[in-house]
């Protein structure tokens, strides 16, 4: 029995609803409730009656509804009791990130429980390319980097790599195009295509990725038009200009004209991996590794819509 369980469970007896609760939690309702049929199993004693309409409490849920309370009240003053011996309870941490990161289920989840646990510490937030977040954390001027490389990339001295969550790539091209009918594309598909891709400099693993995938498919990309921030290549794609090659979180970008599409290829796939120092033991660091990693965790459990 872990602490998310009983939070979990807190959630739904107050709410007595399993969405309410889902979406006070932020989490889909399919996931929460295997997480409380899970904690009934283990318990050995059902905590809620179900019917088509309402959710009750057994007398077991009410009398465990007192102690569920009262354990996560316990946590949370152990919580800030440690944090001001350790010193999270104030100071500041410097995170970058890449320009599709932010579109992530992960980030938007991490931050979010950061700021709820540690409400007094600041996060400086800036958007940077990857190479140059690598540079930023060898120069100590950066504590966190939230990056993508290329699956060859080298080892950089001092630095540690953790891979969160492996997205897949898909492609962007306008709902009206010859392809968009079809139910996923190769690159071989996309041989004459006018493609829109960052600036060199901008040095994106995703774009090195790319060219040799469609190297692989037998072409050189044919690039007629270059934009640093996804969101504009999005919107570029959306008007006819060309196709794109993104991560698929940039699908919550809701521009008209837009259409996402599978890449079929068995390596259309970027991880999003979090960098720091080897040497870095700032309290600040190590507790914003740990909610990466319960996220991410978590986010792996969860099963896709429609499974």
């Amino acid at each position: 029995m872990e602490l998310r369980h009983l939070r979990y469970f807190v959630a739904v007896a107050e709410a007595l609803h399993f969405s309410r609760a889902a979406q006070k939690l932020n989490i889909g309702q399919p996931p929460l409730s295997m997480q409380i049929r899970a904690l009934e199993d283990e318990l050995g004693v059902a905590l809620f009656e179900r019917s088509q309409r309402r959710v009750f409490l057994t007398t077991a849920g009410r009398a465990f509804l007192v102690r569920a309370r009262q354990i996560l009240a316990d946590a949370e003053a152990a919580r800030q009791e440690v944090q001001q011996i350790a010193g999270l309870d104030a100071g500041e941490l410097r995170i970058a990130f890449t320009t599709s990161a932010p579109m992530t289920n992960l980030m938007k989840r991490v931050l979010t429980g950061y700021r709820l646990r540690y409400p007094r510490v600041t996060l400086t937030l800036i958007e940077s390319p990857s190479e140059r977040q690598r540079d930023a954390l060898t120069e100590r001027t950066l504590d966190i980097g939230l990056v993508r490389q290329a699956d060859n990339a080298p080892p950089i001295a001092g630095l540690s790599f953790e891979t969160l969550i492996d997205e897949a790539l898909v492609v962007v091209l306008h709902q009206g195009h010859v392809l968009s009918g079809r139910a996923s594309l190769s690159m071989a598909d996309l041989a004459n295509e006018a493609f829109i891709m960052h600036p060199h400099d901008v040095g994106t693993a995703i774009d090195g990725k790319i060219r040799r995938m469609c190297e692989r498919a037998g072409f050189a990309p044919h690039v007629v038009q270059e934009a640093r921030e996804s969101t504009t290549i999005v919107a570029l794609a959306a008007s006819g200009l060309g196709v794109a090659i993104l991560p698929a979180a940039v699908r919550c970008i809701q521009i008209e004209g837009a259409c996402f599409m599978d890449l079929s290829e068995p390596d259309a796939h970027t991880p999003l991996l979090l960098a720091k120092r080897r040497d870095d033991t700032s309290p600040l660091v190590q507790a914003f590794v740990e909610i990466c990693r319960e996220v991410a965790g978590h986010l792996h459990e969860t099963p896709p819509p429609g499974a």
